[in-house]
């Protein structure tokens, strides 16, 4: 799995960032809760996540 690229997402408009944010801000909610109830899941998957979500804030930021 490699990350995203910014010029991917640049076509973006600024509902659909929001949804992008809120969606990857549940599913790392719900990475952080099989973590700390020891189930299996890809640790990577963390990094990736955290990287798009960070990528998003700041093309929203960009936008405004």
């Amino acid at each position: 799995m490699t990350f995203t690229k910014i010029k991917n997402i640049k076509h973006l408009t600024t509902q659909e960032i929001e949804e992008k944010i809120i969606t990857l801000k549940k599913d790392i909610l719900k990475l952080e809760i099989k973590k700390a109830t020891r189930q299996t899941f890809k640790p990577h998957i963390f990094k990736h996540k955290k990287h798009e979500l960070a990528q998003l804030l700041t093309l929203e930021t960009q936008k405004l």
